[in-house]
């Protein structure tokens, strides 16, 4: 069994561990929140990812997990539309925040943090052009192990994805600062997506456009 093989059991046993019983009793009650501000995140030891302007008078964010199949035609389709009008162009403050409704779908979190910010954006697009093929890989080690693949094509070394992805402690941090958004914004299904503070249901580019407009129209 070589290192990689080792590496790809052992994130499935450490984030078992952190994060099984979780997935285990999801009907539990998540940890409250006081607002769905993004500031309220601030207690967590967890980067907000975001992309444009971060002083624009409008922020959407987007609730994603990296399984879900409606996410990744979001990102090959109103993504690239709304990246190219509305984010590049500084009109509006962009901000992911992943869901985990399931252990793959934390664990392809894991590695595009372990890239931290300037690589973030670039491997979650390469999870969501290859979630067909790693999300199918098989059991749990053939996923882990896909999933290093993405990582190390985005230039993280071995050592680093150890790191990373054996980090518990993260994991566990990564799931309550999840737990707390969504309740804060009543997340129930990916993707969700909140404009200045408004919850809205997946849509075509059009009507993304029209609500964005509106709102930059008010804040002007």
């Amino acid at each position: 069994m070589n290192k990689s093989t080792l590496a790809s059991v052992a994130v499935v046993a450490v984030v078992a561990v952190a994060g099984g019983a979780w997935f285990l009793n999801r009907s539990e009650p998540a940890p409250t929140a006081a607002s769905a501000v993004s500031d309220e995140v601030a207690e967590f030891n967890v980067v907000e990812m975001v992309q444009g302007n971060p002083d624009a008078p409008v922020e959407l964010i987007e609730y994603a997990s990296y399984t879900c199949p409606h996410c990744a035609a979001f990102h090959s389709n109103q993504y690239q539309e709304l990246k190219e009008n509305y984010i590049d162009t500084g009109l509006i403050r962009f901000v992911y925040r992943e869901v985990y409704f399931d252990q793959p779908g934390l664990w392809a979190s894991m590695i595009a943090r372990c890239g931290g910010e300037m690589r973030f954006f670039g491997i979650s697009n390469l999870l969501y052009e290859g979630q067909q093929d790693w999300a199918r890989a098989g059991d749990g080690a053939a996923i882990a192990a896909a999933l290093r693949n993405i990582g190390k094509v985005a230039g993280i070394t071995d050592e680093e994805l150890d790191a990373c992805m054996s980090d518990g402690d993260n994991a566990q941090e990564l799931m309550a600062w999840y737990r707390a958004n969504a309740e804060a914004d009543d997340v129930q299904g990916t993707p969700s997506f909140v404009i200045n503070g408004e919850k809205y249901a997946n849509m075509n580019y059009s009507e993304f456009a029209e609500i964005l407009d509106e709102k930059l129209e008010a804040a002007n």
